[in-house]
């Protein structure tokens, strides 16, 4: 039996030490896009993908939202599950190029000459049909197989920092969120207040009805936007806890207010440092090397193609007879086929193949062209922002000392209240604006921190 087994496993021995592949040698296409950005990120020693989330967010409440998403989120955890799957296919397509051995029992009764019925019973151990890779076709498609597998991973990550993202965003929406309901209810307590004094003015004959209206309309324009941010904070709250995937703690830590937030300015690096840091266009670059993998599995088929069917074991006529001394037998079956006519089914296999892998590499090409889109575009907001911060924090200013201005003079009677209204609606619109251009001035170093590749961790 021992002398069998041996004689099985030499072929197979041979078949997998000599194999060999037709797939296409991989080479990596050159980036599409300028060996620069159009503006230079800031200085620094450390990469953003280097910096951990819990260090490049300093809010605790923050870090705690984040870490129940990387818990809960159900995007996330399907793409975790997509893993297991590539993960299962890549093993069924690994155990492709290994003989399965088993052991088998049969039995047959056939009948023969003069009524006689010749019976033939035999267990041992089998090994299956297996396909002698000689040309690589399993192998092949084993490493396609693979390619998936990696590319998931990589899609893993990339769902891993696009969350991460995601819930900083919508937290610092939140915060402003909760400053712009603070200025409307002030604004509106404010305005409440001077509509109580413009309607006894009126009721005295001192104001016209005009003035009274344009009070009323200003009153009721207040209240308009004040529903408005109660709206959008509520549906900032809601995609929160989407995002999160559990309702919001009531046992938060404390958190930071939005004009507290500070987020430091990130270094861009070099366009090619993308390919090593953004999971997408790895992702990307794993379909195509699978892609690639294919073809050399396409190619193979045109090839002959051998398989082994092979036992050893006990063989007898007699089911008693089965385990007797003298019933071992064995069988060794060789086969070998070779494509003549296939109607053209391996050219069209082939061809789509090919076509597969150059789709793989415009693919490929448009992820690394987005990426660095995307990054161009966050560092012009890094270089842009603050300054517009800056500039609409001093339109405030100059618009509380215009108010403060006209105040004055409408008490003394020197200007109209006509001119007090435009002024107390300057005043509101300026200071909303400061607020939205710092929420913007955050959020952009958000998706800079993402797009660089920042805020993937094992963990």
């Amino acid at each position: 039996m021992t002398k069998s087994i041996k004689l099985l496993g030499a072929p197979l021995a041979m078949a997998l030490s000599g194999c060999m592949s037709l797939a296409p040698k991989y080479e990596r296409p050159a980036a599409p896009v300028a060996a620069s950005y159009p503006v230079a990120g800031a200085a620094s020693n450390q990469a953003a993908a280097t910096i951990a989330w819990q260090q490049f967010f300093g809010d605790a409440r923050l870090k705690q939202l984040i870490g129940l998403a990387l818990a809960n989120n159900r995007d996330l955890r399907v793409a975790i599950l997509n893993i297991e799957q590539a993960r299962a296919q890549y093993q069924i397509r690994r155990a492709d190029t290994l003989p399965t051995v088993g052991l088998g029992a049969s039995g047959s009764r056939t009948p023969g000459a003069n009524d006689s019925i010749t019976s033939l019973y035999s267990t041992g151990l089998v090994v299956s049909t297996f396909e002698l890779d000689l040309f690589g076709r399993v192998h092949n498609l084993s490493d396609a197989a693979l390619a998936q597998y990696l590319a998931t991973e990589e899609a893993r990550k990339a769902a891993h920092i696009s969350l991460i993202a995601s819930v900083a965003s919508t937290y610092l929406a939140t915060l402003a969120d909760d400053e712009l309901l603070a200025l409307t209810q002030r604004t509106l307590d404010g305005r409440s207040e001077s509509l109580k004094l413009i309607q006894l003015k009126y009721d005295n004959g001192v104001l016209s009805k005009l003035d009274l209206q344009q009070a009323l309309s200003l009153v009721d324009s207040a209240r308009v936007t004040l529903a408005q941010q109660q709206r959008q904070k509520a549906q900032d709250l809601n995609l929160l806890t989407l995002l999160v995937g559990q309702s919001l703690p009531a046992s938060l830590a404390p958190g930071a207010t939005l004009a507290a937030t500070a987020l430091g300015d990130l270094p861009a690096g070099l366009p090619s440092d993308l390919l090593a840091v953004r999971p997408d266009i790895r992702a990307a670059e794993q379909q195509l090397i699978g892609a690639n993998a294919n073809i050399g599995a396409a190619r193979a088929a045109f090839f002959p193609r051998i398989t082994l069917t092979g036992s050893a074991g006990s063989a007898s006529s007699e089911l008693s007879g089965l385990f007797k001394s003298g019933s071992f037998g064995w069988t060794f079956a060789p086969q070998l086929v070779l494509p003549i006519f296939d109607y053209g089914r391996n050219q069209a296999n082939l061809g789509s193949a090919r076509a597969g892998r150059e789709i793989a590499v415009a693919q490929y090409e448009k992820a690394i062209q987005s990426a660095f889109r995307e990054v161009a575009d966050a560092l012009a907001g890094q270089a842009t922002y603050g300054e517009q911060l800056r500039a609409q924090q001093a339109v405030a200013a100059a618009e509380a000392e215009r108010f403060a201005l006209s105040d004055l003079r409408y008490r003394s009677g020197a200007a109209s209240y006509l001119d007090l209204l435009d002024a107390q609606r300057s005043l509101f619109s300026a200071h909303q604006a400061a607020v939205q251009a710092n929420l913007q001035r955050l959020q952009n170093q958000v998706t800079l921190y993402r797009v660089l590749g920042g805020g993937w961790s094992a963990q």
